[in-house]
């Protein structure tokens, strides 16, 4: 090796300590270095896992149950196993049974779904829950919390109408990657009936401190579409997220003075 010379994996250093992608990953002959093998098949391993482990629901109404909200409900799809949510994504959109559910009135409900992710819940739903109730609650009414099992995104809407609030903050487990397997995502709908589709809602993504967005950030920008949803009327494509543009002009005139 020749004075100053570094070897090639030096020159991905930097870029790689910035992104969990696999980049500037070597190689051994034709294929990859065994090291880079081992961690592919460990993140999959992990991926699938996330998929398949149910969620703890005892365990997560007892993280929230000193937050300031009345106790978790839980309501189940009509999915009656883990197998029969991932052959069938319809019965994870149709509740098994509502009728204990309270008619109440309030402006916002919020579900906390195991989805794709239930390792996602339980290990971030509880901080999220938190951020939100403390950025939202001086604001609005909310309904008890209701915890999701064998979830889709599109359960939340049956959920929402039958507690009769206003907006439905589904907070929910994403689909696992090969780099991320614990993280959550918030599907915002003004007005929740069944029918909705995803032109219908607002999707925050990607919540899972510390290497993705932070709950308070995520409650923030929820707080903002909820504002913009209730005074447009509706929510989804025709409302777009500002909070981040407002925090962008906030910052250039900052920079200005």
């Amino acid at each position: 090796m020749t004075a100053g010379h570094r070897p090639a994996e030096d020159h991905w250093a930097e870029l790689r300590s910035t992104t969990r992608a696999r980049i500037g990953l070597g190689r051994a002959g034709t294929s990859l270095p065994s090291r880079r093998v081992l961690e592919f098949k460990a993140d999959h391993a992990a991926a699938r896992d996330a998929v398949h482990e149910p969620l703890d629901v005892a365990d997560l109404a007892r993280q929230i149950g000193d937050l300031d909200v009345e106790p978790a409900l839980h309501v189940q799809s009509q999915a009656g196993s883990r197998s029969e949510y991932l052959r069938r994504p319809d019965r994870g959109r149709a509740p098994a049974d509502l009728s204990h559910l309270p008619d109440t009135g309030a402006d916002l409900a919020i579900v906390l779904a195991d989805g794709l992710s239930p390792r996602a819940l339980g290990e971030h739903g509880r901080g999220l829950l938190e951020a939100l109730v403390d950025t939202l609650c001086p604001h609005y009414s909310l309904a008890p919390p209701v915890i999701a099992t064998q979830a889709r995104v599109a359960l939340g809407d049956h959920i929402g109408e039958a507690l009769r609030a206003q907006t439905m903050v589904l907070i929910i487990g994403e689909r696992p990657g090969l780099s991320v397997a614990d993280s959550l995502g918030i599907h915002l709908t003004h007005l929740p009936r069944p029918g909705r589709t995803d032109a219908d809602r607002n999707c925050i993504s990607n919540i899972h401190p510390p290497d993705g967005l932070d709950y308070a950030t995520a409650a923030a920008i929820t707080a903002a579409l909820v504002d913009g949803a209730r005074k447009l009327g509706r929510s989804g494509v025709a409302h777009k997220d500002t909070s981040r543009d407002q925090l962008a002009d906030t910052d250039a005139r900052i920079l200005d003075v």
